[in-house]
């Protein structure tokens, strides 16, 4: 059986998923019932202090993005942090981490941009004996417009001075929380390596507006008549998610710097997504608060027998193993070529490969008179638009052509070696205007 116990930071959960900081985090009670649930890890529900007074709206929290079949894509929150009592989380902290020592329990903070109110924070958060501490510098909304959360996730030299303030007065793990609110997600994990982060995880949640009410002409959720921005997460931002995380990973300056994935996992294939480009466990959200806290049993269950099949032994078996896969596009091979196939025993004549092909791509796929559809291969260039759009999986495959077959679309005789030169701007004598050469 494969052994799904992680050891992130020293911080040792028998298992890599662990519950993100939001509100199935915010008090004793969901902590318990997720660790009964089998949660390897919880990060609590962002504490602050200094400042005005946290108080969150009683009306509509949420707004969501829906599939048509009413599948819970993407969700959008406008929920402060913790407007719980200080004391009264902290408590209950060290009560939920003596109750269970072998689960990772990290504690979310975020406090003003002032070393004494981190230094007073962090000293009343080493009582309660949890494992680390995860600073928020993404939160989009709210506290955002008190100079806190994305504001200073947005400005690396405030990460990391932030960071080195912490480092200073908190002997545990340390994790930074990043922003994806940002053009270059290395700046501040650069930062944050430099501030001497142990970690950071990613991604926080995207500012968004989710939808608008056109009979009242507001965002929604509405507030008596108003809507705001809020942050976006759920299945709908995982593409986004995995992108940073493998630049981090892949990245000179970042490279082995731990990083904790976050942003729409809900199966146990998502995490061993974010696993293999990088990330040494994940955290969940927006799945706990879709279908519960037991969904992390098929996410156990899954992982391990996946694991099995692959015979890998322990999760860092693969932990970044795709990572040396991650390129720049001028780096891929264009001497690789495909072409779409479709089987006919499985196509149900619907139309939409030939609909989306004739109109919006290459007009490579033809009808015939009794809606037999067949590809033509001197047309087809590769897109597999038709595998993405076609409902029936399997039906549309792309098949290589190996070595010494003719492209049809190009007359060009594919390679023995296979390797394309391909010059870019950059590169001395390249003509910008014919970087392409081919057979070289």
């Amino acid at each position: 059986m494969a052994d799904l116990t992680t050891d992130f930071l020293g911080i040792k959960s028998p298992n890599p998923f662990w519950l993100a900081s939001a509100p199935p985090t915010d008090k004793e009670y969901n902590v318990r019932r997720a660790y009964e649930a089998g949660w390897g890890g919880v990060v609590w529900k962002t504490l602050g202090e200094a400042g005005p007074p946290v108080v969150n709206v009683s009306g509509p929290r949420y707004g969501a993005i829906h599939g048509p079949d009413r599948r819970l894509l993407g969700l959008n929150n406008i929920e402060l942090i913790t407007d719980r009592p200080l004391e009264v989380n902290l408590e209950e902290i060290a009560r939920v981490k003596a109750d269970y020592p072998d689960r990772a329990l990290v504690v979310s903070l975020m406090v003003p941009y002032d070393e004494k109110a981190w230094q007073e924070i962090l000293a009343r958060v080493e009582e309660t004996n949890a494992d680390g501490v995860e600073l928020n510098f993404g939160c989009p909304h709210g506290m955002a417009e008190r100079g806190m959360g994305s504001a200073v996730g947005q400005v690396p030299e405030y990460v990391e001075q932030i960071t080195r303030w912490v480092k200073k007065h908190y002997q545990r793990p340390c994790i930074v929380k990043l922003t994806p609110n940002i053009t270059n997600i290395l700046a501040p994990a650069r930062a944050a390596k430099n501030g001497g982060a142990d970690a950071v995880s990613l991604i926080n949640t995207i500012n968004s507006i989710t939808s608008v009410d056109l009979d009242n002409m507001a965002p929604e959720p509405t507030i008596d008549g108003m809507g705001t921005h809020g942050g976006y997460c759920g299945p709908a931002v995982k593409p986004i998610a995995m992108n940073m995380v493998a630049e981090i990973a892949r990245s000179p300056d970042t490279a082995g710097l731990p990083i904790s994935g976050i942003g729409g996992v809900t199966t146990w294939r998502d995490a061993a997504e974010f696993m293999a480009l990088g990330a040494g466990n994940v955290q969940v959200c927006t799945a706990a608060m879709t279908y519960g806290f037991k969904v992390v049993q098929e996410m156990i269950s899954g992982l391990s027998q996946w694991m099995d099949e692959k015979g890998h032994k322990s999760t860092a078996d693969f932990v970044g193993a795709a990572v040396p896969k991650v390129t720049d596009w001028q780096n891929l091979n264009l001497d690789y070529v495909t072409k779409a196939e479709i089987d006919q025993d499985l196509c149900i004549k619907c139309g939409r490969c030939f609909a989306a092909c004739e109109d919006t791509s290459h007009q490579a796929i033809a009808m015939s008179e009794d809606r037999t559809f067949t590809v033509k291969d001197e047309e087809c260039v590769a897109c597999n638009l038709c595998v993405n759009v076609c409902p029936v999986e399997g039906c549309i495959t792309m098949r290589e052509l190996k070595p010494g077959e003719v492209d049809p679309r190009t007359g060009m005789t594919i390679p023995e070696d296979k390797r394309t030169w391909l010059q870019h701007p950059n590169n001395p004598g390249a003509d910008p205007l014919a970087c392409i050469v081919r057979g070289q």
